[in-house]
């Protein structure tokens, strides 16, 4: 349990040292610091740490961590989440949100976070999250609460 513990804030610190785009590369940098793990142990820490793929500046894809996610909006949450938004829009009860490639799930996660209970689901893909909402009308109130978000 310790040595979870211990691994796991060991990752944290390299994620936001360093641009790591893959589990096989997280493992390379731990087990040059002597931690001797395995790709299926990365694989559930990245699970258990709610690690996500954002765009990297060298590298196309980099994880990161939406630190201490616990159902509530944290500064670097909205900034993320205005940093990788392209444009919002809306049909009858539904939103799209567009985002910069491969951060669909990462504001999918944020506006989770938001707990609108308007907000019927979302679904993420690659650089779109939909979002369905109960009525029409709701979704005129979902969309404003997003561009407030947006500044």
């Amino acid at each position: 349990m310790m040595q979870r513990t211990l691994r796991q804030q060991k990752i944290l610190e390299i994620i936001s040292n360093k641009e790591i785009d893959t589990q096989e590369e997280l493992c390379e940098e731990l087990n040059k610091i002597n931690f001797n793990v395995t790709q299926a142990t990365i694989s559930r820490d990245v699970k258990d740490l709610k690690l996500y793929k954002v765009a990297g500046m060298q590298k196309k894809y980099r994880y990161a961590s939406l630190e201490n996610y616990v159902d509530t909006v944290t500064d670097r949450m909205t900034n993320l989440f205005k940093g990788c938004v392209l444009s919002v829009n809306y049909a009858k009860n539904l939103i799209i949100v567009k985002t910069m490639r491969g951060n669909g799930a990462t504001v999918g996660v944020f506006v989770d976070s938001l707990q609108i209970s308007e907000i019927i689901g979302c679904v993420a893909g690659d650089d779109t999250l939909l979002i369905v909402v109960d009525t029409d009308e709701h979704a005129l109130k979902v969309l404003d609460i997003l561009k407030e978000y947006l500044g």
